[in-house]
């Protein structure tokens, strides 16, 4: 199987994540897209009561989608959500083909050599990078390639949605309507998310 992974906070995930996704199998040829919402992620700040229903609102947005599934390996896991620690668990779990692919900003790439076992992790994985802006100088990666990160850059244009604009949104009483999948809004909804 061709497996690319889409790890994340996802809080809340939104139409720019799913767009990505979908860009990755119509561009790629993988035969599955594996979210993987972080339960404990080590670069944020996070409410741990609340990791269940960023969980519970990737399955929601998925629904329906035959290249798209979940993955709650983080949250079996005790510990923080250290991505070396997940891949090296998927090799394991399913028969891969090839590396494993990996889906990743450009804003999170820059900091990749900050990441745990970032040597090790390098050679488990491609990255394939989306901007994050219109105006990004990819020759600012180069020292990455050099040091033995193997990546591609997605052409797919920048969609200006961010998860920290939905939650300023929601509690400020303002619609999310178009940013995020109707039942994933409908979820905010109907569990007060991101009130205070």
């Amino acid at each position: 199987m061709k497996l690319c992974v889409f790890q994340g906070t996802f809080n809340p995930i939104h139409n720019a994540h799913l767009n990505m996704a979908q860009y990755v199998i119509d561009n790629f040829g993988f035969d599955k897209i594996l979210f993987i919402p972080a339960a404990k992620p080590p670069h944020k700040t996070y409410d741990e009561n609340f990791s269940i229903h960023r969980l519970n609102m990737v399955k929601i947005a998925v629904e329906g989608n035959e290249h798209f599934d979940v993955s709650d390996i983080e949250y079996k896991r005790n510990s923080k959500s250290y991505t070396y620690l997940t891949i090296q668990e998927l090799y394991k779990k399913y028969d891969i083909t090839g590396k494993i692919n990996f889906i990743i900003g450009t804003d999170a790439f820059e900091k990749i050599k900050t990441w745990y076992k970032t040597e090790d992790l390098k050679n488990l994985v491609d990255f394939i990078i989306f901007m994050r802006d219109d105006n990004f100088d990819k020759n600012k990666l180069n020292y990455l390639s050099d040091d033995g990160y193997n990546y591609k850059f997605a052409k797919m244009d920048f969609i200006d949605i961010s998860s920290t604009e939905i939650r300023k949104r929601v509690k400020d009483g303002s619609s999310i309507s178009g940013l995020v999948p109707f039942k994933v809004e409908e979820y905010i909804k109907q569990n007060e998310l991101y009130k205070s």
